[in-house]
């Protein structure tokens, strides 16, 4: 069988190519207006966010800066995330993130953790600019697309060319923001776990996004003072 990886191309920017065009195929098939797909450390931190199209990317990463989403929830949970009305069913469990992703003119959302046995790799949502639940059809056409990019994802790890640190070590959006958590951290005077709320606050704040506002950080042009005491 021919390789499907041309010669001398990055194995990750090869794997976010494919993550995009399954989201893309996704969003066909399944009548949505864009779907997203999240890939996430194991303590739910963000680390990297690909869609079928721009828009539907702002909105996938939005679940990172707010930290709160179907995303957030399926992966945490690893269930489904089935939201057929986010007017009715939504608003109170991500109060910041559903109306943001209403006024968007998102009105359905439904997550799908990708998922391994016991291993977990983040979540695939699909967006509807219509309420309405996912016929019994879509459903399992969502659970293949989930599939197949948990599929993607163990084969971009398998090529990484650094086999002591896999496909992650290659995702730069995670190594931003995992650097900038540290850096916070030594500036504040504080755990990761808080250093990462600070960031996300500013990037809320500042209508930013995270992966943004993690490179100004590395790049050393944005600095957190410590509160005054």
């Amino acid at each position: 069988m021919d390789d499907p990886l041309p010669a001398g191309r990055p194995a990750v920017e090869d794997v976010t190519g494919q993550l995009r065009a399954i989201c893309g195929t996704a969003a066909r098939v399944l009548s949505a207006s864009g779907v997203g797909l999240s890939v996430m450390a194991t303590d739910g931190t963000y680390g990297m966010a690909t869609a079928s199209d721009p828009a539907t990317e702002r909105i996938e990463e939005l679940q990172f800066t707010y930290g709160e989403g179907p995303c957030v929830d399926a992966f945490a949970s690893c269930r489904p995330v089935l939201v057929p009305d986010l007017a009715a069913d939504a608003m109170c469990r991500w109060p910041i993130y559903a109306p943001a992703i209403h006024d968007a003119g998102v009105r359905a959302v439904f997550a799908f953790p990708l998922q391994i046995g016991a291993v977990r790799l983040g979540a695939l949502d699909v967006f509807r600019v219509r309420s309405g639940s996912l016929s019994r059809t879509e459903l399992g056409e969502a659970f293949t697309f989930a599939d197949r990019a948990v599929t993607t994802l163990l084969d971009g790890q398998e090529r990484a060319t650094d086999d002591a640190d896999g496909l992650d070590d290659a995702l730069d959006n995670r190594i931003d923001l995992f650097q900038a958590q540290g850096m916070v951290m030594v500036q504040l005077g504080v755990g990761l776990a808080e250093a990462l709320t600070r960031i996300r606050a500013y990037a809320y704040a500042q209508d930013r996004r995270l992966s943004d506002v993690a490179v100004d950080i590395v790049a050393r042009r944005l600095h957190f003072d410590r509160d005054p005491t």
